[in-house]
């Protein structure tokens, strides 16, 4: 989508120091030491001391297997949960410290799409009503009648920027396909103009065909209106396509971070190259290329 900028150098066995990076770019998302404990002074840690700078206009791209900590460290960073220490702060400000009324004027600017778009609508909500309802969160204006009136308007150029028409606005959820209501949730995400959008396993719930253009709807709408993406997935596949940088995420720590291309082509972590061997290939007679990789032979043996 853009391109990203590689880890400085650091420690044996990450790509530079988890969650630092050089270039020009400004930062727009800044985690610091974060870590978030479930079950008190016994209990588990999740997220434990990530450091991760996320700079405006770039899509980082957060791997690990399930489990690994990934969903409770975006919801730290979009601060729906609260960290147990360490800090978030956005475009400069740190969002523990904010009060309710400012914290909430700059969530405005940080959304989410979420993996299963039909699961995250009330079936009962017209298309409507669901890409309106942050709107009429956030600005009062917007529940009169009048303002219903720009709203819904305001609705049907959404919806037509992600690539549906604009009369499907009284229909309801359960009359299109996974890949349509995933343009319905991402016309949602985009109704407050926002700065920060966090895609988890966005496209994971679709075929194959329709995550392609679901991918190159996200594209597009980066290069259009200046997004930043943290892309959430265990699809490496998919991470490969669409992302600058990678943080690979094991055991609620950062184990590497690096230029997507470095990451795929150089992992420096073990765990790292476990991720990308596991991998399918397309077509099982060819090799995998990367350090300490040899080329298959015919007899199919490493």
């Amino acid at each position: 989508m853009t391109t990203g900028t590689p880890g400085t150098p650091g420690t044996p066995g990450t790509t530079g120091t988890p969650g630092t990076t050089t270039g020009t770019g400004t930062p727009l998302l800044e985690l610091a030491d974060l870590r978030k404990e479930f079950g008190g002074r016994h209990g588990s840690v999740a997220v434990d001391g990530v450091s991760l700078t996320v700079r405006e206009g770039e899509t980082l791209a957060l791997v690990g297997e399930s489990g690994c900590g990934k969903t409770t460290l975006t919801r730290l960073l979009l601060r729906l949960l609260e960290p147990t220490s360490g800090s978030v702060r956005f475009d400069g400000q740190d969002l523990g410290t904010l009060p309710p009324a400012e914290l909430r004027r700059v969530r405005r600017q940080m959304q989410v799409v979420l993996q299963d778009p039909y699961s995250s609508m009330n079936p009962r909500m017209r298309i409507t009503d669901i890409v309106a309802e942050p709107l009429i969160t956030h600005d009062p204006a917007a529940r009169g009648r009048r303002g219903r009136a720009r709203t819904r308007e305001h609705v049907g150029e959404l919806l037509e920027s992600v690539g549906l028409d604009a009369g499907i606005q009284d229909r309801y959820p359960h009359e299109f396909s996974g890949g349509q209501r995933q343009r319905v949730s991402i016309a949602r995400a985009l109704a407050l103009e926002p700065r920060l959008v966090v895609l988890d396993e966005p496209t994971s719930a679709l075929d194959v065909s329709v995550q392609a253009r679901i991918l190159d709807l996200l594209a597009e709408l980066q290069q259009r209106l200046g997004l930043t993406y943290v892309f959430v997935s265990h699809n490496l596949a998919v991470v490969r396509q669409v992302a600058d940088r990678v943080a690979v995420m094991r055991e609620g720590r950062l184990v590497e971070v690096g230029d997507a291309g470095q990451v795929f082509g150089d992992p420096k972590h073990p765990y790292t190259r476990q991720l990308l061997d596991a991998v399918p290939i397309p077509d099982p007679r060819k090799a995998r290329r990367g350090p300490g990789r040899a080329p298959l032979t015919s007899g199919g043996t490493r």
